[in-house]
C-alpha cells in the first residue's frame, strides 16, 4: 500500500479531504483510528468509512511489524521491522526522541563500508511502509524527529519518500526541519526538495574531500566532485534557512588524516553547514576499522579551531553490534536483487 492508494481507498468509501486528514493524522501520530473512550469517529466519519475502520486499522498495522528490538546502553534501540511480503528492514529509535527510518530494502549505491550496500537493492519501501515505521515507533516511545538515514538511498525512491515526508510534516506533528533527508548527492534531490509543501532538512554524505577517494568509497553514487556537492548543498541551505548536515563516517587510516582536515576547511569554512563526524561502526568481514575515540576527538577539535562547526557523534548501538544492515543480514538469507536500472 502507498499513501496514494490509502487515500483512494478512503475516497471510494465516501471520505472527504477532512476525513482523509483525520485518518492520516491519527495513524501517523501513533493514535488509534477507533478510540473507544471518545467515540468521535461515530459522529465524524461517513458510515462506509466507519464500517471499514476495523479492517483499515489491521491493514495499516500490518505494513510494518516489530520482529525484534535491540536496546543499547546509549538509549537507542535498533528495530528489525517486518514487511507484508516477508522482507525486513531496520529502524532505529534514537536518543532524544529521534527515529531513523529505511526507504529501501537494501541499497544500490554500494558504499564500500556499509553492510546494506553489500547486499544490493531488493525493492523499494512504499510511502505507507515508511509512515508505518513511524507509527510503529510511536507505539514504543515519543518521536519528534525522523531522519531518512536507514537502509537505502532515499533519492532512489524519491516519489515515495517525498509522499511520506509530506504526510509526516503536514499530519504527523513533526517540524519540517526535524525531517532530515539523507543522500549521497543525487542531483534530483536539489531539484525536487524545494518544490514540495514540506521542505525537509538535508544531510549530504561527504565522507572525504577527495574526489577519487569518494568515487572509490561510494562507487555508484553520482559523479559529483565534493566541491559540486557542497555548492548544491549551500544553495539549498540558503533557500530553506536550514543548515546542511554533512555526514562523515570516520574510517581509520582512510579519511581521518591531516590532509582531510585541510580539505574539510577548504570546503566548509564559511558555509551554512554542520559537519557530523561519526566513527565507523565496524562490520565483520569488511576491511575498514573504527578509529580510536581520542583520534576522532582531536580531529573534531582541530576543525572547530579552524572555523568549521563540527559535532562528533557516536553511531547508535555500538554495544549491540548494530551497524545499519547488520540486523537484517543476520536475520535473512540473500535474495534475488532488483536490476540496477530499477533503482531510479
Amino acid at each position: 500500500m502507498t499513501l496514494t492508494e490509502l487515500r483512494q481507498r478512503l475516497r471510494a468509501l465516501g471520505a472527504l479531504p477532512l476525513h482523509e486528514g483525520r485518518v492520516l493524522r491519527q495513524w501517523a501520530q501513533g493514535r488509534p483510528l477507533i478510540d473507544g473512550a471518545r467515540r468521535w469517529h461515530d459522529d465524524f466519519f461517513p458510515q462506509r468509512v466507519r464500517a471499514d475502520l476495523p479492517q483499515l486499522t489491521r491493514d495499516l498495522a500490518a505494513l510494518a511489524t516489530l520482529q525484534s528490538q535491540h536496546p543499547a546502553e546509549d538509549g537507542s534501540a535498533r528495530l528489525l521491522v517486518g514487511l507484508q511480503d516477508g522482507q525486513s528492514i531496520e529502524s532505529v529509535l534514537l536518543p532524544r526522541d529521534g527515529l531513523c527510518v529505511s526507504s529501501q530494502v537494501g541499497c544500490a549505491v554500494g558504499c564500500q563500508f556499509c553492510m546494506t550496500g553489500r547486499e544490493g537493492l531488493v525493492r523499494q519501501v512504499s510511502s505507507a511502509e515508511i509512515v508505518g515505521q513511524v507509527a510503529l515507533a510511536r507505539a514504543l516511545r515519543p518521536v519528534k524527529k525522523v531522519v531518512f538515514m536507514g537502509m537505502g538511498e532515499p533519492a532512489h525512491n524519491l516519489d515515495q519518500v517525498m509522499e511520506a515526508i509530506e504526510v509526516l510534516g503536514l499530519h504527523g506533528n513533526i517540524g519540517h526541519k526535524n525531517l532530515v533527508f539523507s543522500t549521497v548527492g543525487d542531483p534530483r534531490v536539489f531539484e525536487r526538495l524545494p518544490l514540495g509543501p514540506v521542505k525537509p532538512a538535508l544531510a549530504l554524505s561527504l565522507h572525504t574531500s577527495k574526489r577519487a577517494l569518494r568515487e572509490q568509497l561510494l562507487p555508484r553514487a553520482p559523479r559529483l566532485a565534493p566541491e559540486e556537492l557542497v555548492d548544491a548543498g549551500e544553495r539549498y541551505a540558503r533557500a530553506t534557512g536550514y543548515p546542511i548536515q554533512y555526514q562523515w563516517t570516520l574510517l581509520d587510516g582512510v579519511n581521518d588524516g591531516e590532509d582531510e582536515i585541510d580539505g574539510i576547511v577548504r570546503l566548509l569554512k564559511g558555509k551554512y553547514a554542520l559537519l557530523n563526524m561519526i566513527p565507523y561502526n565496524t562490520v565483520p568481514g569488511l576491511a575498514f576499522q573504527r578509529p580510536a575515540w581520542d583520534k576522532a576527538k582531536a580531529m573534531a577539535r582541530a576543525l572547530h579551531q579552524r572555523g568549521v562547526l563540527t559535532k562528533l557523534r557516536d553511531s547508535a548501538g555500538q554495544d549491540i553490534d548494530g551497524g545499519c544492515g547488520q540486523l537484517r543480514a543476520r536475520a535473512e538469507k540473500p535474495v534475488r536483487l532488483v536490476p540496477r536500472g530499477a533503482a531510479g
